[in-house]
């Protein structure tokens, strides 16, 4: 895919940062190209500690919030969790859940159903709390918007709190307490906390007013770093402090269903990355709420028996499977809808939608079809009379503004820069596609579908050295506001013949010199540059990140190939 190379500009404090912390040129550039440029600063993002969190009272309800839960555990009342059905949500649940479990046995949680009542804070929902004989909601991951629903639990003599932290709406729902670090009147130093995140200082605040040692809320690190991470926050500040050491805890966890879930994906032997969060074990937690039921993601965290881990978690692994066939065959008939519509293939904006296709992969597969047309997709799942949509889209075009023209056309919608969720009526759905390809018309040149690559640095590569990769190393955790260091170096000379190599013939594997130095390069999906680096091998430029590759016991350094330009550049 074609992509658009943009440079950060040259520091001019480049030479003082590595004089103040004796570190290489690339580095240092790296390190100003995220906005450190103190001696502090630096400290602060290669040494990050627990000590740099701040205090969960800063936020503003937290104080209400705790002494209200502390009121429910002394007066052995029942708290439910309500939560979402997404990684974020589960792990919210799960972690919210634990912890109150070791101070009552009264405390249960809800996931709801995607299919059957959608996201967020329901009636359903709060009458499932009323009939367990509740008295007290926590809605993790959602309800920052349910105002209604909140007027509906007090009319039923329920309290609800509201841990979100998606925007606020103009009016906060009258809960007991609302926490939401977004909220106007909220002072709290950091904006950009997950859910899983602000259950984290709800359980840092609870443990604190009651006596509970630190380390029965640190237990819980894996699951705020398995939250954040697939989140795709901002990775700085606390998102940054939490997701390094949560990570860390993924590696060792006491977790039975954690410990089965890693097993399937087959990380076992693995320092886990975010990539492996992303890639891996997210993807099969997100599989249980888009398949069927979420709540055996919070079972499977929960649980203490290691048969019923490994049931659970093969179970997702299953459905992940399943997920991704489905996504398959809903990609190859988009696709070829696409390519056989008249009106369609010219489309600007391509507008799908269809009774065959599951509403939990339609947006997994609106990804794939933005990447196979480089324009904006809405691919719908129809049900009846109405569907369920999600759009995507790529490089500078606003994806949500241009969804907001259509709106009168539209039942509801949502959404951001690059990614919107809509429903519409069945009899509009004509109608949306000539307005959608008319707005994109209207507001888009073909440039604003290129996707962007950032380049943090060109480097040669005798400055490639294990001090290097140690130091970009502790430039990690990589992800949002913190993307792994994109390098670039250029008039390189290919050795030997590039390899095709994977089990669908979509890889390319192959060798590079510059000097006297020879590293090893993998290009994933990229199968169809072969025939331009035979064609021109000693006028290769590449961007790439670089990492360890370890095969049958030895280490190397390679290069993960991004973009590749063969001849002038």
């Amino acid at each position: 895919m074609k992509q658009r190379w943009t440079y950060y500009d040259i520091h001019p404090q480049v030479d003082q940062i590595m004089e103040l912390i004796n570190v290489p040129r690339v580095i240092a550039q790296i390190l100003l190209n995220r906005g450190v440029g103190t001696f502090d600063e630096a400290r602060y993002f290669l040494k990050p500690t627990m000590d740099d969190l701040h205090n969960p009272f800063l936020m503003a309800g937290m104080d209400q919030a705790i002494e209200r839960i502390a009121s429910a555990i002394q007066k052995n009342e029942h708290i439910m969790i309500f939560g979402d059905y997404d990684v974020d949500g589960t792990t919210s649940t799960t972690l919210l859940y634990l912890t109150i479990k070791l101070l009552t046995d009264q405390v249960s949680y809800f996931i709801p159903d995607r299919l059957k009542e959608g996201y967020g804070l329901s009636i359903y929902g709060i009458q499932v709390a009323k009939d367990r004989g509740a008295g007290l909601i926590l809605a993790v991951d959602c309800g920052i918007t349910a105002n209604k629903e909140v007027d509906q639990a007090r009319l039923m003599g329920l309290d609800v709190i509201i841990i979100d932290h998606h925007v606020p709406g103009e009016t906060l729902p009258a809960a007991v307490a609302v926490l939401n670090p977004k909220r106007m009147d909220c002072d709290y130093p950091f904006k950009e906390l997950c859910g899983v995140g602000l259950a984290y200082k709800v359980a840092q605040a609870l443990a604190e007013q009651v006596g509970l040692p630190d380390h029965a809320v640190y237990a819980h690190m894996d699951l705020v770093a398995l939250g954040t991470t697939a989140d795709i926050v901002p990775l700085r500040d606390e998102n940054r402090v939490l997701t390094k050491y949560g990570l860390a805890m993924i590696q060792q966890t006491k977790k039975p269903g954690l410990q089965a879930l890693i097993n399937a994906v087959g990380l076992n032997q693995k320092e886990i990355v975010t990539g492996h969060v992303v890639f891996g074990l997210a993807p099969r937690i997100n599989a249980a709420g888009r398949m069927g039921d979420a709540n055996r993601v919070v079972r499977l965290l929960t649980t203490e028996n290691r048969e019923e881990a490994d049931q659970l978690a093969e179970e997702l692994n299953m459905e992940n499977v399943r997920r991704r066939q489905q996504d398959s065959v809903a990609f190859e008939e988009a696709r070829d809808v696409v390519e056989n519509d008249a009106f369609l293939s010219e489309a600007n904006g391509i507008v799908l939608a269809s009774e065959r296709w599951h509403p939990g992969i339609i947006g997994i597969v609106a990804s794939r079809m933005v990447e196979a047309f480089s324009r904006p997709v809405v691919m719908i799942a129809m049900n009846g009379d109405t569907g369920r949509g999600s759009a995507r889209t790529m490089g500078d075009f606003h994806l949500y503004n241009a969804i907001k023209e259509c709106a009168d056309l539209l039942i509801q919608f949502g959404g951001h820069h690059h990614a919107a969720g809509l429903s519409i009526a069945r009899e509009n759905v004509t109608a949306f596609q000539q307005r959608f390809h008319e707005v994109v018309t209207a507001n888009a040149t073909p440039d604003d579908f290129i996707p962007r690559l950032n380049i943090d640095s060109e480097i040669e590569f005798d400055e490639v050295t294990p001090r290097l990769m140690k130091l970009l190393k502790m430039l990690g955790p990589f992800g949002p506001d913190n993307n792994h260091p994109v390098l670039v170096s250029r008039n390189l000379t290919l050795v030997g013949a590039p390899n095709i190599i994977g089990s669908e013939k979509t890889h390319l594997k192959f060798k590079v010199r510059q000097k006297n130095h020879v590293i090893d390069a993998i290009g994933f999906g990229m199968a169809d540059y072969a025939d331009q680096l035979r064609a021109q091998p000693n006028r290769v430029h590449l961007a790439y990140t670089l990492e360890e590759n370890t095969w049958h016991g030895k280490t190397s350094t390679q290069l993960r190939i991004k973009d590749i330009v063969v001849g002038d550049i």
